[in-house]
């Protein structure tokens, strides 16, 4: 069990071209971004490679394959792990034996788990279950498509720090907040007892100087020192 935990800012690289990906996470590092995320378009469009190039590149940074692993998961995992990833993810709502998986492929290949309760009907009790079951890190996650259909209906976009609170005290695993935080939002979390930031929304500026917004972000959060872990 982890006790407390540095805060950590993850950046999530939703791209579909390597070599914007590894320019990105370039600036994202002079900017002092902790973890890189390869994410999920990113994989689907370079699988295995991606993950290699960005390990190419960063040898000793944290990189975090965001799977979304439903089936398969000894597999998948073992393969991100043998690529470069540090950290692997799996759904809350693939069947219990697939998270198991998962789970044992990262002790096998020295991979770290993270449990994502997007989708979820009861997030809290979703991410309970994701930590009995072995994984290290809840990434608790409100989906795109969720946010902007619940709004093109007329009603206020939900939220992951709508529930973070909550989530947090459930858990005695690192927590982690996704899904369209503002920039003010994302600075929030480590206040909420959560120690990894990350939102690609929030890393969006209307002067395009995604750099200093984002090394902004680092020097706030990185301001809160290290976070006690339930």
């Amino acid at each position: 069990m982890i006790d407390s935990m540095k805060t950590i800012v993850q950046i999530s690289l939703d791209l579909t071209n390597i070599d914007e990906a590894l320019e990105t996470a370039a600036m994202a590092m002079r900017a002092g971004v902790d973890w890189l995320e390869a994410g999920t378009p990113l994989i689907l469009a370079e699988g295995l490679h991606g993950v290699k190039k960005l390990r190419e590149a960063f040898p000793n940074v944290p990189i975090v394959a965001d799977l979304k692993t439903m089936d398969g998961g000894y597999l998948e995992a073992e393969m991100m792990a043998k690529a470069g990833a540090t950290h692997v993810v799996v759904m809350a709502r693939a069947h219990a034996e697939t998270i198991k998986c998962v789970v044992n492929a990262g002790r096998d290949f020295g991979a770290k788990v993270m449990g994502d309760n997007l989708g979820c009907p009861d997030m809290v009790e979703a991410a309970k279950w994701l930590e009995d079951l072995g994984c290290d890190f809840v990434i608790h996650h409100i989906g795109y498509d969720e946010r902007r259909g619940i709004a093109a209906q007329g009603h206020r976009m939900p939220s992951p720090l709508d529930q973070l609170k909550e989530v947090v005290n459930a858990v005695k695993i690192p927590v982690q907040a996704v899904g369209g935080l503002s920039l003010e939002q994302a600075i929030q979390c480590p206040a909420y007892g959560a120690p990894l930031t990350i939102d690609a929304d929030a890393f969006k500026t209307a002067d395009g100087n995604l750099e200093a917004s984002l090394r902004m972000i680092c020097e706030k959060i990185h301001a809160y020192g290290d976070i006690a872990i339930n």
